[in-house]
């Protein structure tokens, strides 16, 4: 590894490293709420199944639709005003929401807080991403886009233990302040202060070349718009963000609803336990996108390695719906780890959408790309909750999951292959 980096500055290896931490620290709070919902919604009063059901899924829901809103607003900063700019803001707003999260009392303060985290959330990964394709070399800059997303994706794995581990360190700072925390609010608190950390490496970052080369000419920067002005622009834009449709619909529907899955549909032999399943999903996703990483730099291809693992995430469904009834926890926990390693194909998509548009525009689409994905779980898990009543849950789920493999497979044929392409121009928009 050192000798593929050893052409590399020491700027470039220093934004790896805080896009690789910011990264790990936007990981813990995206999926953070999905491990300690429940826990956090008994605290407030909320106990029936029914509104634990209904409130998880309505504050996911606002926290998704923060990362839409977050998604455009900060991919046009990027472009207007810088990548860097972007990469911190986006790191302090999420660590300060982080914190607020611990303090709420009630579902509307709760829900605008996800929102406001979710626009936070929505800045770092693109940013990270575009000033890493910028600053490192077109033969190497596959490595640092796989180094970002490989250890960020470990993030998920520190939320499920600290969101079910959290006690010790309750009693510590009652210790210490005379202040109860509960374990979910603990998990908050650490979410934003390791995020608050992380600011302090911003000493000896620098901006990318190429954006500041664009930013001194007369060119238009950060037009959104104008990804939905041309036919060809649009198209092309379009199939970037349905390529990663699966990885959020087994995030979503999968991973996110493993313990009704695996209780009473599926009937697994043992207690199925939703952040168990989120950190096995999540090792697995780490170990999928240093593998596909690898993989893309040996064949010197982006798009044959997501087509081979889209055929594996087909394979990984039917054995989640077809060999893990009756069977033990651990199998189901097992098939969980398939499932996110079937997914790691996330850093290959969001650097395939990098390359896809000039220095110009290349911000707005690297970041908004992979937020539409995100936020298309509320389509996905709206789609799967109409066809519930009609085909049943396992039916619409594995309904859903096919068309969201069909629309990714017609994706990724239909763009070009951008391994070692050329970034330093800009687009006509």
């Amino acid at each position: 590894m050192n000798r593929i980096f050893a052409k590399e500055n020491r700027s470039a290896l220093l934004l790896i490293t805080v896009a690789a931490l910011g990264y790990f620290v936007d990981i813990y709070d995206l999926i953070l709420f999905n491990v300690v919902k429940k826990e956090s919604l008994i605290s407030l009063g909320y106990t029936s199944e029914t509104d634990l059901k209904n409130y998880g899924l309505q504050l996911f829901n606002w926290q998704m639709g923060g990362m839409l809103v977050g998604g455009i607003l900060w991919g046009i900063l990027g472009d207007k005003k810088g990548r860097l700019k972007v990469l911190f803001g986006s790191i302090l707003l999420y660590s300060a929401a982080n914190v607020a999260n611990a303090f709420v009392d009630n579902i509307t303060s709760y829900a605008i807080i996800r929102f406001i985290a979710g626009v936070g959330l929505a800045g770092e990964l693109g940013a990270g991403i575009t000033l890493v394709a910028e600053v490192m070399s077109k033969e190497t800059r596959g490595y640092g886009t796989m180094i970002i997303v490989t250890f960020g994706a470990l993030g998920a794995v520190l939320a499920a233990i600290v969101g079910g581990e959290s006690a010790g360190i309750s009693n510590v700072i009652e210790s210490i302040t005379t202040i109860h925390l509960e374990n979910w609010q603990v998990a908050y608190v650490i979410g934003g202060v390791l995020g608050l950390l992380l600011l302090a490496l911003r000493i000896g970052t620098l901006e990318s070349d190429m954006y500041k080369k664009v930013h001194q000419e007369e060119v238009n920067r950060g037009d959104f718009l104008s990804l939905f002005s041309n036919k060809t622009i649009f198209l092309k834009y379009l199939k970037c963000i349905l390529i990663g449709l699966p990885v959020w619909y087994a995030i979503g529907i999968l991973i996110a609803l493993a313990e009704n899955f695996g209780g009473s549909l599926l009937y697994v032999n043992g207690k199925v336990i939703n952040g168990q399943a989120v950190m096995y999903a999540y090792l697995g996703l780490s170990v999928g996108d240093l593998i596909s990483g690898m993989l893309s730099q040996l064949f010197k291809s982006r798009r044959k390695v997501v087509i081979l693992y889209l055929f594996f995430s087909a394979v990984v469904m039917w054995m989640y719906f077809g060999t893990t009834a009756g069977r033990s926890a651990d199998w189901f926990y097992f098939v969980c780890f398939l499932v996110g390693a079937g997914t790691g194909f996330w850093a290959l998509f969001v650097t395939i959408a990098a390359e896809q548009f000039g220095t110009n525009i290349r911000s707005t689409v690297t970041t908004t790309v992979p937020n539409f994905v995100r936020g298309a779980v509320i389509p996905i898990t709206a789609s799967f909750k109409a066809l519930e009543g009609s085909i049943g849950t396992l039916n619409a789920a594995v309904f859903v999951g096919i068309v969201c493999l069909l629309l990714s497979f017609w994706a990724i044929w239909g763009v070009d292959e951008t391994f070692s392409k050329e970034l330093n121009y800009t687009e006509t928009m």
